[in-house]
């Protein structure tokens, strides 16, 4: 595999690189507004040789969330055992059951694709200039202080606890609203199954993170097909911010969680959501629920499309451990409180890089 030296440097007099004109802000117009494509520009090079990093694969919890919301009390306890479990060992699962109608869920799919589907003067529209931007669209992660940019565009809206939505393409905002409310749900149930997991009482993350207000992200993403993948990466290794996200996609393989020193190809099962803990579990939990690095591989034939939605504090609440869970001398707080907001903006606004954000709070 060639090194980074010997990548083909994009030039006006090599017709097969790919040479992105002034005008173009996203990946999917680079893509398509060149031919003979076989290599990438040089500052989209993430890696020499990705293909070298060791990605198994192995099955990951599964939750059934009809169990947790109307099964018999000794199936919810089962239930809330996985969860907590699943939380600890994994910080990923995949929930089945969850009620979600899979025509609703394929709708907010198509609608993120036509978004993305838009010319770039419609989406300019949205570009946004700064990460609380209610609505974003645009390239990379932080084009603005990234020397590597990845190779996905994104669209990211707050849905909650006011909604917002493009008013493009048609259907957008009708379909996105019931998705996100319906997500909603789902979130809160399972926070109320990882509370007693916990040990805490039911409603204790609802009522100590202030749910009712709780911030909630949408956000879609594309990935192009990429000439070179072996060197270009969709999404680097990071966590999330906030408390629980939900993820569908097209079914294009590409997301990877690292488990136990090691990377894990995610298959996900037909309807079913794969769930992620985010930084604020971690530090809610003292660090017993650790937020997990994932990332988002390229292939070179098929875009990928996928649909996260984020579910946090209120954007006021200053998340610290519990004090219900630091009851020893050996259970001191690990981390230092911080205003969801601010953190928020400190993840967004900067160079994406594993838990780099988490360990500002993280007590030394």
């Amino acid at each position: 595999m060639a090194a980074k030296s010997q990548i083909l440097v994009e030039t006006p007099s090599s017709a097969s690189s790919l040479t992105p004109p002034m005008s173009i802000s996203c990946v999917k117009e680079l893509v398509e507004s060149n031919t003979l494509i076989t290599s990438i520009p040089s500052n989209y090079i993430f890696s020499t040789n990705l293909s070298d990093d060791q990605v198994v694969t192995e099955e990951l919890p599964i939750i059934d969330f009809s169990l947790l919301t109307s099964g018999s009390p000794d199936q919810r306890s089962k239930i809330v055992h996985e969860l907590g479990k699943a939380c600890q060992d994994w910080g990923f699962f995949m929930v089945i059951n969850h009620g979600v109608p899979e025509n609703l869920r394929e709708e907010m799919l198509n609608a993120c694709q036509r978004f993305f589907d838009l010319t770039e003067e419609e989406k300019r529209e949205y570009a946004g200039k700064h990460v609380t931007d209610p609505i974003r669209c645009g390239t990379s992660f932080n084009a603005s202080v990234e020397k590597v940019f990845f190779w996905r565009d994104f669209l990211k809206v707050f849905v909650h606890p006011e909604f917002h939505s493009p008013g493009k393409p048609p259907g957008f905002r009708e379909i996105s609203s019931k998705y996100c409310k319906r997500t909603r749900q789902v979130a809160i149930e399972l926070l109320k199954g990882i509370s007693e997991s916990l040990g805490l009482q039911e409603y204790y993350i609802d009522n100590e993170m202030k749910l009712e207000k709780g911030f909630q992200i949408l956000a879609g993403n594309l990935y192009p097909p990429c000439p070179e993948p072996e060197l270009a990466m969709g999404m680097p290794p990071h966590s999330d911010h906030g408390l629980l996200t939900l993820l569908i996609d097209n079914c294009i393989g590409g997301l990877q969680i690292q488990h136990k020193g090691k990377w894990v190809q995610v298959n996900s099962l037909p309807n079913s959501f794969l769930v992620n803990i985010g930084d604020h579990l971690e530090i809610l939990s003292n660090g017993k629920y650790k937020s997990v690095l994932h990332r988002a591989k390229v292939n070179d034939k098929t875009t990928r499309v996928s649909l996260a939605i984020a579910h946090g504090p209120s954007l006021d609440t200053v998340v610290s451990p519990a004090p219900e869970l630091l009851n020893s001398e050996s259970n001191k707080p690990a981390y230092s409180g911080m205003k969801y907001r601010d953190y928020m903006e400190l993840q967004q606004g900067s160079v994406l890089n594993e838990k780099t954000s988490l360990d500002r709070v993280r007590v030394k």
